[in-house]
């Protein structure tokens, strides 16, 4: 069974035993991810997500792209040049599973982007503490 997964702004079909070059995740060497976002699962189409459905994979490992060299050449007369180069990180990953329905009780780690912010919950502030009560003796 194959499935249309996204992440990273793009869109994958994978099936069980495949390796992918996906966008930087947040996960070591040897932990097993799961993607939510699936779009389609054999002959179910999602609209636009497929309901219960993920997808499975390993970590292989984290690796660099092949670098990109920009050059870029100013008009005339001005004889000012530049090159730059960028390789994109990326994660390795193997397809293990590709699940239909029961995402939700895998108790997998979803996949998560390096460069997302991942939200934990704030700890508590402590107590302030209160002024005592006046009597009304006092008064």
């Amino acid at each position: 069974m194959f499935a249309v997964l996204k992440t990273g702004g793009k869109q994958y079909k994978v099936q069980a035993g495949d390796v992918l070059r996906v966008e930087k995740l947040n996960a070591a060497a040897g932990d097993t991810v799961q993607f939510n976002d699936v779009l389609m699962v054999g002959s179910t189409l999602g609209a636009p997500l497929v309901v219960g459905a993920c997808v499975q994979a390993t970590v292989i490992e984290q690796i660099k792209a092949d670098k990109v060299i920009t050059y870029v050449k100013r008009r005339r007369k001005h004889s000012s040049q530049r090159t730059r180069g960028h390789r994109q990180q990326l994660t390795l990953l193997r397809v293990t599973e590709v699940l239909d329905a029961g995402a939700d009780k895998t108790g997998v780690k979803a996949a998560v982007g390096a460069r997302t912010k991942v939200e934990e919950a704030p700890a508590p502030a402590p107590a302030k503490a209160k002024k005592p009560a006046k009597d009304a003796a006092d008064a």
